[in-house]
């Protein structure tokens, strides 16, 4: 027996969405998916967003910057699995450069090292190359850039680099 489907008013919407916005951070995007799934019709949930754009329940700019920092320190995502993550929720790339620019590279790197020496330990391969191989990928798959990840590696004091460093 399926219940019958609940219709929900514009102005029910923006309160549902102000209380969530006022408990963690949202950008437009995710706003915008969870108003399609409560079927709010386009042209009222535009009208939602910016009414939470103008009570500033969503701000892009400070989404940015908060979640930089939480992915970079809880999640240990290198700079680039970061700006892509950002794309993908479609926000603009002038928000993102800026918000970039508060962070220095060396901070956004400093996990490396570290996510590196711990997946050393649990590394196992037939040769060195093998395992190099394999702590590279890794690395590459958080988001960090090959010049910073051979340059962990050589910190490490690793035998073989499948790759020169210059």
């Amino acid at each position: 027996m399926k219940k019958p489907e609940k219709t929900i008013t514009p102005e029910q919407a923006f309160a549902q969405m102000a209380r969530l916005c006022s408990r963690k951070e949202c950008c437009i995007w995710d706003v915008r998916r969870k108003l399609q799934r409560l079927q709010i019709q386009d042209e009222s949930a535009e009208r939602v967003i910016d009414q939470l754009k103008k009570d500033r329940y969503i701000d892009e700019a400070r989404y940015v910057r908060n979640y930089i920092h939480d992915k970079s320190a809880f999640n240990k995502w290198g700079k680039v699995k970061i700006v892509l993550s950002l794309r993908q929720k479609q926000i603009p790339a002038e928000v993102i450069d800026a918000a970039l620019a508060e962070f220095s590279d060396t901070a956004l790197n400093a996990p490396l090292l570290q996510l590196m020496e711990a997946k050393r330990k649990t590394v196992k391969g037939g040769s060195a190359y093998e395992i190099n191989g394999k702590l590279i990928r890794y690395a590459l798959g958080k988001g960090y850039p090959m010049k910073e990840i051979l340059n962990c590696m050589q910190k490490m004091d690793m035998d073989e680099l499948p790759y020169e460093t210059e």
